[in-house]
């Protein structure tokens, strides 16, 4: 939480996936103008670089169901194993076995993958151990078509019509965050950060609504703030504004007077419900966007979170894939994933890094630029 002047990058919208910009402070521009100002064009994304080579890919699903709430299985039945995911040999992989996440040159396969891959984050019959590696696809696919927009047209006209809606929100607020950074400065080192596994997908849905309903705020605002600030919590780093904590607050805001109530401002619980408190303060129960603009100086934050907040909105099993992201860093060196367990007490060229963990980068085709 920053002051309306100064503002660094979010931890997360630095290195999630969410943007993929430099740790450095913002002041108020031109490219971020004032609440109420018309959004600007976003800038042309930058064109990929040629397609990753040939790897197995799923069929095509079958038709899509129509949207409503999965069916519970019954009580002897099994859960039904999710999509097969695109695999090569030889990739390195994390202590869990899972390796950066590929995606088909063929924009007929990413479209059958992505349809493949929504519905088994919605769907109740799916595993619970497949969740993270589905969520981290998920996530994979649409930052990488978000820099390449002949893909993502090719992409979505062949996507089944249920999910172009929602392929269409989550390449806007890509797009947002895109348009928030430089592509020229990006960072040839790495943070000095811990990535931490974050609080059960319960609790935090738990600590969402219980904040909505002591405040006003949706809780779907919320979720997506949290997710665009600290990956959910997976980053334990401290931003260049020394912003801290879950929701990324500055010690001077956290103070205030109702704001962090003498609270942890590092324990999730009692910073999403802060910040719902800030949220209103800054006058966001009359127009959310001049709340969110209080907590980022920027339009195009605000347009992304409520992106991901609306996919939230209408449909809340959204959840499970958000919950489910990693944390990418986008550095000089390409678009990094840093796993949990990550941990660097200064910052590191991220080449250095690479040498030892190999498992960080994109293999051919999964970095957009």
């Amino acid at each position: 939480m920053a002051s309306p002047a100064l503002r660094a990058l979010p931890l997360a919208v630095a290195a999630t996936g969410l943007l993929g910009a430099s740790l450095l402070l913002r002041l108020p521009s031109a490219a971020n103008p004032s609440p109420g100002a018309a959004m600007p064009p976003l800038s042309p994304p930058v064109q990929a670089s040629p397609g990753a080579p040939a790897v197995t890919v799923p069929a095509p699903p079958k038709p899509p169901l129509e949207p409503g709430p999965p069916a519970a299985p019954g009580p002897s039945a099994a859960p039904a194993a999710g999509p097969p995911l695109p695999t090569r040999a030889g990739l390195p992989t994390a202590p869990d076995g899972r390796h950066y996440p590929l995606v088909p040159a063929d924009p007929a396969a990413t479209a059958s993958l992505l349809a493949q891959v929504e519905e088994a984050l919605r769907s109740a019959a799916t595993p619970a151990t497949d969740l993270p590696a589905l969520g981290h696809q998920q996530q994979v696919i649409y930052r990488v078509l978000a820099y390449q927009p002949e893909q993502t047209d090719r992409v979505r006209a062949a996507l089944p019509e249920r999910w172009r809606p929602v392929f269409d929100r989550h390449i806007r607020a890509r797009r947002e965050f895109i348009a928030m950074h430089d592509p020229r400065r990006r960072p040839a080192n790495l943070p000095a950060w811990r990535i931490v596994p974050p609080e059960p997908a319960a609790n935090l849905l738990r600590y969402y609504r219980e904040a909505a309903a002591a405040t006003g705020i949706p809780w779907e605002v919320l979720a997506a703030v949290n997710l665009v600030e600290s990956g959910m919590g997976r980053i334990d780093g401290v931003s260049v504004a020394d912003a801290q904590g879950p929701m990324q607050f500055l010690p001077s805001t956290w103070a205030e007077p109702g704001i962090g109530n003498g609270g942890n401002i590092r324990d999730p619980r009692t910073a999403i419900n802060a910040a719902a408190r800030y949220l209103v303060r800054r006058g966001g129960l009359k127009d959310i966007r001049k709340g969110l603009w209080g907590y980022n100086n920027s339009d195009y934050y605000g347009q992304a979170v409520l992106e991901y907040a609306a996919l939230l909105k209408e449909d809340p099993r959204a959840y499970t894939g958000f919950y489910h992201w990693e944390i990418h860093f986008a550095s000089a060196a390409g678009d990094l994933w840093l796993p949990v367990g990550y941990l660097e007490a200064r910052p590191l060229p991220a080449r250095t890094w690479l040498q030892t963990t190999p498992v960080g980068a994109p293999p051919p085709g999964s970095s957009g630029y």
